[in-house]
């Protein structure tokens, strides 16, 4: 194995050290969410997105499925399209708008991005297999770690347009502030006239909200602990993940879901690998994820301040999730 192919593994474990390191001795501790996605964590929230109480993956694979063809009608305007998905995981939704996208041109370029190499992997070999006319081009890289600068999505053919997607409602992860400098991030990787579909979920009551993020099986409970058992894996650190209860909490102040791991007791746990060693108090808590919900018009605002022009706007019956397709002007 050449030096070249473990670079990216080990500036990942650097930046999860370095991210640890920091959340561990801040007030109130925190970990980055993107900590969840090890091979463990992906399998475990694939099996969050098939619980009844969690909407989210459902109502937006509705909202495709009902519109997909005019999604990329409108988002090519005329031209050939290529598709780039930001995060794009199992692309599972993803098939809805490359089947549209075939059955309108006839093939298409889809150019996933994740960081988990597996996972794409998986989805170039599904994808192919089962969309006759997709070409996969995969990206193992993470789009979040640009510092502000631009994100290089390479060039597009002459005439062809690209649509990046970014369903999911990932954005709500990120802070508002951090939220518009991706988006700005993105605008400035593409030419005028591409376009930005952005999944969105949307400010609903609070019980349907709380219950999709503590379900009945505790399968999010258990995703959200995992966390500890990737620290104790890679970092050699000393969790007892049991010792920790999942708290999911909805902030309305800050129009955001919450989670958080929660000391069952006052404890020690230790990072050998990050010659750390944190003191827990009983009931004091790690803050692991923020899912910001948005207000109508909000992602349309978004979109317009970050240089795309808000064309259209998809949402499901019960106004609980909307798609948003930006034009960069």
């Amino acid at each position: 194995m050449s030096t070249a192919s473990l670079a990216p593994v080990l500036e990942i474990d650097q930046r999860a050290a370095a991210a640890v390191r920091a959340g561990l001795t801040s007030r109130p501790k925190r970990l980055p969410a993107w900590l969840f996605y090890d091979q463990a964590g992906s399998r475990l929230f694939e099996t969050i997105t098939e619980l009844p109480e969690y909407y989210l993956t459902r109502t937006e694979r509705g909202i495709l499925a009902a519109n997909a063809g005019e999604m990329v009608a409108r988002a090519a305007d005329g031209a050939r399209l290529r598709i780039t998905e930001l995060g794009a995981g199992s692309a599972d939704k993803t098939r809805l708008l490359l089947r549209a996208a075939v059955e309108r041109q006839g093939t298409v370029l889809y150019e996933p991005v994740d960081v988990s190499a597996s996972a794409l992997d998986g989805a170039k070999q599904r994808i192919e297999r089962e969309i006759a006319g997709v070409t996969v081009t995969p990206r193992a890289m993470d789009y979040t770690d640009g510092d502000g600068r631009r994100f290089d999505l390479g060039a597009s053919d002459g005439g062809e347009r690209r649509l990046v997607l970014y369903i999911g409602s990932s954005i709500g992860n990120f802070e508002p502030g951090e939220a518009l400098r991706l988006v700005r991030r993105v605008r400035a990787g593409l030419e005028t006239g591409d376009g930005l579909l952005l999944g969105v979920d949307l400010v609903k009551d609070e019980a349907t909200l709380v219950a999709a993020y503590d379900d009945a099986a505790g399968v999010t409970a258990a995703f959200n602990r995992n966390v500890l058992i990737r620290l104790n894996r890679e970092l050699d650190a000393d969790f007892g993940a049991e010792a920790f209860a999942h708290r999911a909490v909805w902030n309305a102040r800050e129009s955001r879901m919450e989670m958080h791991l929660v000391s069952r007791i006052a404890q020690q746990v230790s990072a050998g690998a990050l010659d750390l060693t944190v003191e827990f108090a009983a009931g004091e808590t790690i803050h692991t994820e923020n899912s910001y919900k948005y207000a109508p018009g909000q992602a349309e605002a978004l979109l317009a301040e970050a240089g795309f022009r808000a064309e259209a706007t998809w949402t499901d019956a019960r106004g609980w999730f909307a798609v948003c397709l930006g034009r960069a002007e």
